[in-house]
Parts: C-alpha cells; sequence; structure tokens
C-alpha cells in the first residue's frame, strides 16, 4: 500500500466491502447509479447536511437542495469547492462531469449545467446511497 492509502478515507476495496452494503460498493466504489426514485433522500426535506456516505466529508447543505425531477435528490453547489473532484465522465457515449468525494474518491454522481432557476446553474445529480444525511437538529450541525 502506498501512503495516500492511509490518508482520511482512503481504503483498499477488502476494507470498502467491510463497511458498505452491496449498493452502496456499487455506486461508490464502481460508479454504478441507483434507479431514478428509489433513493431514500429523493424526498427529504429537513434542514441539514449531506455527506459522503463512504468517509463523513461534508459535501452540501439543504439549502442548496432543489427539486429537479431528474429522480435522484439534486443540489446547485458544494459546501466548497474542495469537497469534491470533478471529473470528465465519456461513458455511455456522451460527455458529462463525474462528481467524487475529494477526501475518499468515491463516485457521488454528475453536475450538469441545466439548473435552471439556480443561483449557480448547476444541478449537482447525487445518488442518494452515495450521501449520508444529519438533521440539523443534531448537537453541532447549523443545517441549511
Amino acid at each position: 500500500m502506498n501512503d495516500d492509502q492511509h490518508a482520511p478515507g482512503r481504503k483498499d476495496d477488502a476494507e470498502w466491502r467491510q463497511i458498505l452494503s452491496p449498493i452502496e460498493f456499487a455506486v461508490l466504489r464502481e460508479a454504478a447509479t441507483e434507479r431514478p426514485w428509489t433513493g431514500p433522500l429523493l424526498e427529504e426535506k429537513r434542514e441539514g447536511r449531506y455527506n459522503c456516505r463512504a468517509c463523513g466529508n461534508l459535501l452540501f447543505r439543504s439549502g442548496t437542495k432543489f427539486e429537479s425531477g431528474c429522480g435522484w435528490p439534486s443540489f446547485y453547489e458544494t459546501v466548497n469547492p474542495d469537497a469534491v473532484t470533478l471529473i470528465e465522465d465519456r461513458t455511455l457515449g456522451m460527455v458529462r462531469t463525474e462528481v467524487r468525494c475529494r477526501r475518499c474518491d468515491s463516485h457521488l454522481g454528475h453536475v450538469f449545467p441545466d439548473g435552471y432557476g439556480t443561483p449557480t446553474g448547476d444541478r449537482y445529480c447525487m445518488n442518494s446511497v452515495s450521501l449520508a444525511f444529519e438533521p440539523a437538529d443534531t448537537a453541532g450541525n447549523e443545517g441549511g
């Protein structure tokens, strides 16, 4: 193993398989996509924050979540640009921008420039299983 694997959130596949469910592993570590309209966070409306399910890295605040009609939770911006890594994705015969957790390199979803009516014009289309929701009433969480 190299030293990068010992950084917070960095694990090998065997370690990830021990802590993630099969669907979480498929999405977070193998860049699969959950079926649209099936994710438990799609309809989440409470104030709070959305963290990476794999490593806990803070990614989004509830105040940036919006209803995009795409079937996955959508946000118009991350908590800060350093929370994620953006990678050109040319799979499926199209050019998209993949979103990965900066801390653990887990696949989260994609960002599209079609967030019409949002302050940024972006739509971070995230897999519910890639996220862990922490309600604002949890101690120390300022929420939205």
